[in-house]
């Protein structure tokens, strides 16, 4: 799950000071007399701001002594776990040069012995989740194997139903009939076609792809393709954006019904 982003000069003295009052526990008293220190506590507890604006709400942290584990309540409810020694855990305290020298000059301490000098920004693990994510997105129409003709004579029908019970328009189903015999691509983006015609008509800027069945049926390509609908861009795989996909539909002869 994707933890928020957070101050992290406060998180590493936050972490510091927890496993500085957990090391410094109070001793014992020894059978002998001797003065022993307390076992070591089998988890230590600390406060962590929040991100952004939200920086004054603290989220607690619990932290294993023994396997190393991170439990972090965040203030939605949700728990984000991972281990110390992770990137992701090394990348939660990562401490920079920057946040060194806002600390020494809120608590005038000398720490910059902690991290090399100029130490470049690492990329962090929200960062490299959305850039692998974007690289497996996909153009709205599919890209057509070579040798493959779109003829105006494929194309039979296509409809837009709405599948919100409610009569909202954020989900919808486009059924599209091409002559048999069609690529299973062509009646893809003819579907996506007839979709992005419909949204411009009813205003509507972006739709999200869910799912397509296709079957022959009475000597016709009958394909069902459903889609979320938005007026901000979504996450996905394969987004429809209204203008863009028309313009693209006009430039391969794909009608938009």
């Amino acid at each position: 799950m994707a933890r928020p982003a957070r101050q992290t000069w406060m998180r590493g003295a936050l972490l510091l000071g927890a496993l500085s009052l957990a090391a410094c526990a109070d001793k014992t008293q020894g059978g002998d007399g001797s003065e022993r220190p307390r076992a070591k506590p089998a988890e230590v507890t600390a406060l962590l701001p929040g991100g952004g604006a939200d920086v004054e709400r603290l989220s607690r942290a619990r932290i294993s002594t023994k396997s190393g584990e991170i439990l972090i309540l965040e203030p939605d409810g949700s728990v984000t776990t991972m281990s110390l020694d992770s990137p992701e855990g090394r990348d939660a305290f990562m401490v920079t040069q920057a946040d060194l020298d806002a600390l020494n000059a809120n608590l005038d301490l000398d720490l910059s012995a902690l991290v090399a000098p100029d130490m470049p920004r690492r990329q962090t693990a929200q960062e490299r989740a959305l850039e692998e994510f974007a690289a497996r997105s996909q153009p709205a129409l599919p890209v057509l194997r070579p040798g493959i003709e779109i003829s105006e004579d494929d194309f039979i029908a296509a409809r837009v139903d709405n599948l919100n019970a409610e009569g909202g328009k954020d989900l919808v189903e486009v059924t599209a009939n091409l002559r048999e015999g069609v690529d299973a691509d062509i009646g893809f983006a003819y579907a996506t076609c007839a979709l992005a015609g419909w949204a411009d008509r009813n205003g509507i800027a972006y739709g999200r792809h869910i799912r397509t069945l296709s079957a022959t049926r009475n000597g016709k390509l009958l394909v069902g393709s459903a889609f979320t609908l938005s007026g901000d861009r979504p996450l996905g795989l394969r987004v429809m954006e209204t203008k863009e996909t028309l313009r693209e539909c006009e430039a391969r002869g794909i009608p938009a019904a």
